[in-house]
C-alpha cells in the first residue's frame, strides 16, 4: 500500500460554538492515483469536508494531513506547495469564472499567482491545458459568456490542471450541466485520472457519476462516516441502512 497523499484524522468542524458539528470525527485517507467519492444528502457535511481538504477552514479538532505533514495555514512554504499540488473544480461553471477576464487570464491565474511561469511560458501552458480539455487555443482570447455551460466547466477544469496538480478536488462538478454535457465532462475527468498520476476526491450526490469515476465511495450521514469501501461494493451491496435508503432513492427506468 502506498502512503496516503491527503487525509483527515479524527477531524471535526463546528461553525458555531456549542452547535452540533457539521463534520464529526471523520477519518479517511486517499492514496496517490486513487479516486474517492464523498456521498450523502444535502447537509451531510460533504462541502464542509471539502473546505477542510482545500485548507479554507481549519478543523475544530483533529487534523488535515498532506503527505506526512499537518496542513498548517501559517506555514507559508507548505501552503505554497499545497496550493500548487491541490486544485479544485467547483460546482457552478457560471459562478466560478470571472466574467470580466479573458479565458487565458483565468486559466493562467494559478501559474501567475504561484509564480510558476513567466508570461511566455504561461501562454504555452494555458494553450496546452485548453487543448487537454478539448478547447482550441483561440479560446484564450474570449470571455466566459461566449461559451456554453459545458465549455465553461471545461475551462474550469483547465484552470485546475494547468499547474499539473497531484490532487484534483471536485465539488459536484456536473450537477449544473445538462445530460449530454455531463457525459462529456465525466469522460474528461475519467481521462485525467486514468493514467494514475492524478488523485481525485469528488463530492457528489450523483450515484451514476460516482460509479463511473471513483474507485472508492465514502458515505456521510449527519457529518459522520457510516460506510466506506470499493464503489462497486458500497453501491451494489450497501451494508448500512442509510446507504440502502440512498440507493433506494435513485430513479430507475421502468
Amino acid at each position: 500500500m502506498t502512503a496516503p497523499l491527503l487525509s483527515l484524522e479524527d477531524a471535526s468542524l463546528a461553525y458555531r460554538r456549542g452547535e452540533r458539528p457539521a463534520v464529526d470525527a471523520v477519518s479517511f485517507a486517499v492514496e496517490r492515483g486513487r479516486s474517492l467519492a464523498i456521498v450523502g444528502e444535502s447537509g451531510a457535511g460533504k462541502s464542509s469536508i471539502l473546505s477542510m481538504l482545500l485548507g479554507l477552514r481549519a478543523p475544530t479538532t483533529g487534523h488535515v494531513r498532506y503527505g506526512e505533514r499537518d496542513l498548517e495555514r501559517k506555514d507559508r512554504s507548505l501552503m505554497r506547495e499545497f496550493r500548487r499540488d491541490v486544485q479544485c473544480v467547483f460546482q457552478d461553471p457560471y459562478a466560478s469564472l470571472d466574467p470580466r477576464r479573458r479565458v487565458g487570464a483565468i486559466v493562467g491565474e494559478p501559474l501567475r499567482s504561484l509564480r510558476l511561469a513567466g508570461r511566455a511560458e504561461r501562454a504555452d501552458r494555458v494553450a496546452a491545458a485548453l487543448a487537454r480539455v478539448g478547447l482550441p487555443a483561440d479560446a484564450a482570447r474570449r470571455f466566459p459568456h461566449e461559451f456554453s455551460g459545458g465549455q465553461r466547466q471545461r475551462i474550469a477544469v483547465a484552470r485546475a490542471i494547468v499547474c499539473e496538480p497531484r490532487v484534483l478536488l471536485a465539488d459536484e462538478p456536473v450537477s449544473a450541466l445538462d445530460v449530454t454535457t455531463r457525459v462529456r465532462v465525466v469522460d474528461l475527468l475519467a481521462g485525467l485520472v486514468a493514467g494514475g498520476d492524478m488523485t481525485l476526491v469528488m463530492v457528489s450526490h450523483d450515484i451514476g457519476v460516482v460509479a463511473e469515476l471513483c474507485d472508492e465511495a465514502l458515505v456521510l450521514e449527519g457529518g459522520r462516516v457510516v460506510e466506506r469501501g470499493a464503489t462497486s461494493d458500497v453501491l451494489g451491496a450497501p451494508r448500512h441502512p442509510y446507504t440502502r435508503r440512498l440507493m433506494g432513492a435513485v430513479p430507475r427506468l421502468p
